[in-house]
């Protein structure tokens, strides 16, 4: 058997899926439909990492099994380049955003286009184009004209060094996966999402996707995060007077547990630590606070 001449052999076939557009997801109502739909990677570095390809090689390998199995598969990829990644990479190396992210893209694509995916090219998505965000911001209007779109200011794990938020599982050990510097829990003003008023419908619909892991259902069940319970009102006991009585509340799944309740914690972001801590640094005041 000669040598696999990788370079001019994957060069070859490459180029020849690319002029015939073999993976190109049509029209036609000929064959059943499938969507297969890859995480979108930041183009906020030089080049992809090897959890990119690590995640996109499944992903694959299932879309060439649906179009062997008659399927018209739809396979895009794009780009999630709007956000602090990309302007903290762009600051970094004192280079515009959008030039950033333009040169970042064409790396990842040529990079991508390497491993020969089964990506339709045609349906390339950048999320920092006019043409794309238009509609994420028209979107985002009709939230908040429903009443589903509103500003708060909650904690958040925030990364100093990267100078961004991260969802929890951007944490490994309580610090950021990318670049290792612990988080700290921060306050900030920002618009959130009222899901809550769907979490009744998302958990139902939960049982509309019989070919779903249970492992992956019960992972959306604790993202949803809905409880039961009620809300317990202890009153503290150094308000002024009986008609300004201020109350910790708190919710409980247990409420015929709440007779064995000893003492309550206040988190450190909880607004009420702070008028707390004041009245007790005035001379005369206690250390008892509920």
């Amino acid at each position: 058997m000669e040598k696999y001449n990788h370079g001019e052999i994957e060069k070859k076939w490459q180029k020849k899926w690319a002029e015939t557009n073999i993976y190109r997801a049509t029209e036609s109502q000929e064959k059943p439909k499938y969507y297969v739909l890859d995480m979108f990677p930041y183009p906020s570095g030089a080049g992809l990492h090897v959890g990119h390809p690590k995640g996109y090689i499944a992903t694959d390998v299932f879309a060439r099994m649906k179009m062997m199995q008659g399927f018209n598969v739809l396979h895009p990829m794009g780009w999630d380049a709007f956000g602090l990644p990309a302007e903290n990479y762009a600051i970094k190396n004192k280079i515009h955003p959008r030039i950033a992210v333009e040169q970042n893209i064409a790396a990842f694509k040529s990079q991508l286009e390497k491993f020969g995916f089964t990506y339709d090219w045609d349906r390339e998505i950048n999320t920092s184009e006019p043409r794309f965000y238009r509609w994420t911001q028209w979107i985002f209007l009709q939230l908040f004209k429903q009443g589903l779109a509103y500003q708060s200011k909650e904690p958040i794990n925030w990364c100093p060094s990267c100078k961004t938020g991260l969802a929890n599982e951007d944490l490994e050990g309580g610090k950021c996966e990318r670049c290792g510097s612990e988080i700290e829990r921060k306050p900030m003003r920002q618009w959130v999402l009222k899901i809550t008023d769907y979490a009744d419908r998302l958990l139902a619909d939960l049982q509309e996707l019989p070919d779903w892991e249970e492992s992956i259902k019960e992972m959306q069940k604790n993202w949803i995060g809905k409880s039961e319970g009620a809300t317990i009102k202890f009153p503290i006991s150094d308000s002024k007077n009986p008609n300004d009585q201020k109350y910790l509340e708190v919710f409980t799944t247990r409420l015929d547990t709440i007779y064995g309740c000893t003492y309550c914690v206040v988190a450190p972001e909880h607004p009420l630590l702070l008028e707390l801590g004041e009245r007790m640094q005035k001379p005369g005041r206690g250390r008892k606070i509920c």
